[in-house]
């Protein structure tokens, strides 16, 4: 790359973190093409000039160059991200290795860094973290508008030591919850056989090594005479592409499960099913929920789209994509999203916004008992509602829950419905246990 490349990018990302602040002066002017290069380039020197010429103090240019580049990742994805020198080095293992986290799959919605599932027995699930919160303040340090990677870290840290997330969650005062650090390893398949022949089969993560796990189970199954199955995949977020390829391949036998798309929606590989991995052909009905994501999302698109099961439940979150480290000259650095995850038919979990995310259910069937989660979108900073504006770190009101509160029981309403129709479908010959 020439010199004059190097600058001109430079300029472009050095500006990019105070577009806002000129944002007024900028929009008299940005009538060019959104997406010509050119334009915009025009754009950003002149905000650098003023930056330059006519800010009351002397920038620190080094300050301004990072702030920039946090500001041009932060605009492409939860995943997109920029890393400082020793952020590099710990991702590239080469950092602190003592760190551990609290067992909580997470993203980031509308600029709120929001749970979409704590893994089963993890620290984060014993202290009463749920799918669908908002962690609104990691010990006091407010989450809105750093990165997702960042907020990953201010949860990290030794074993045993404890942060404390203040929580916002529908339809309650904020909640401050004290979570000691672990590490965590989510649990394993379960299994158990139903009336009227039927297998149920938990998945509950989808980390290496899973898969075969899970066809075990579905041998155990398969040999104590089941011959339908409900396969339960709510809440179960994160996990491998592969193992979520052969934990489908379990139920299909031929076609495609799932895709890798790149850029503009490109193929760029293509997972397809062996017939001899294939070990139950009988009636599914998988059940998702908002907490389904990444591996799991793959799971039950491809049931669905192969016509091998109906989905219950409700819509997934949407996410499954894969990040590249390019480096920078200053040991910094640009983690990007280069591939998405994406159905049999090629459409991205990871969509464009959350309208666009996540597999949508065949049978849509919401649990009474799980509140509905708050819509980061909706908090608009409505003084009169403490769930809809954003708080301070020691605010009050505000609720201290306990861990590990015994919760009532109620009916699983999606599994009854699962269990209904599976009732009403009539079995197939084949399934075998070896």
């Amino acid at each position: 790359m020439s010199f004059r490349a190097k600058f001109a990018l430079i300029l472009l990302s050095a500006t990019l973190a105070l577009y806002t602040v000129v944002g007024g002066w900028i929009s008299t002017r940005a009538q060019q093409p959104a997406n010509d290069p050119n334009a915009q380039l025009r754009i950003f020197e002149s905000v650098l000039q003023h930056i330059q010429n006519d800010y009351v103090d002397e920038p620190n240019m080094e300050k301004v160059r990072a702030g920039a580049l946090r500001g041009l990742a932060y605009g492409l994805d939860p995943y997109s991200t920029y890393l400082t020198p020793d952020q590099v080095r710990e991702y590239s293992g080469t950092g602190k290795d003592n760190q551990v986290g609290i067992g909580a799959e997470m993203s980031q919605v509308a600029s709120y860094l929001y749970v979409i599932a704590p893994m089963k027995g993890s620290p984060a699930d014993q202290a009463g973290v749920r799918a669908g919160d908002i962690i609104e303040y990691i010990d006091g340090k407010a989450t809105r508008d750093i990165s997702l990677y960042d907020a990953k870290q201010l949860l990290n840290g030794p074993a045993g030591s404890e942060v404390k997330l203040r929580i916002l969650r529908a339809n309650s005062r904020p909640l401050t919850l004290a979570v000691k650090r672990g590490s965590s390893r989510a649990a394993a398949a379960e299994s158990r056989m139903e009336a009227g022949k039927i297998g149920l089969l938990r998945i509950n993560n989808l980390a290496d090594g899973e898969a075969a796990e899970a066809r075990s189970r579905l041998q155990e199954l398969i040999k104590q005479g089941a011959q339908k199955v409900v396969l339960d995949l709510r809440g179960t977020a994160g996990g491998s592409l592969g193992e979520a390829v052969a934990v489908a391949n379990l139920f299909i036998k031929e076609g495609t499960i799932a895709q890798t798309t790149g850029r503009e929606g490109k193929t760029l590989k293509t997972f397809t099913a062996d017939p001899k991995a294939t070990i139950f052909s009988g009636p599914i009905i998988a059940l998702i929920d908002a907490g389904t994501s990444g591996a799991a999302e793959v799971v039950a698109s491809a049931l669905l789209e192969r016509n091998r099961s109906q989905l219950v439940g409700e819509k997934s979150f949407g996410a499954g994509a894969e990040q590249q480290l390019f480096t920078l000259r200053g040991g910094d650095g640009l983690l990007l999203t280069t591939v998405k995850w994406a159905t049999a038919s090629g459409k991205p979990f990871l969509g464009e916004d959350r309208a666009h995310s996540g597999v949508t259910p065949s049978v849509e069937v919401k649990r009474p008992e799980v509140a509905e989660a708050i819509d980061p979108e909706d908090l608009t900073g409505n003084d009169d509602d403490p769930v809809g504006r954003p708080t301070q770190p020691n605010e009050k009101p505000e609720v201290t829950v306990a861990p590990n509160v015994a919760k009532p029981v109620v009916e699983d309403v999606q599994m009854k419905k699962a269990l209904e129709l599976l009732r009403e479908s009539k079995p197939t010959p084949m399934q075998r246990a070896a």
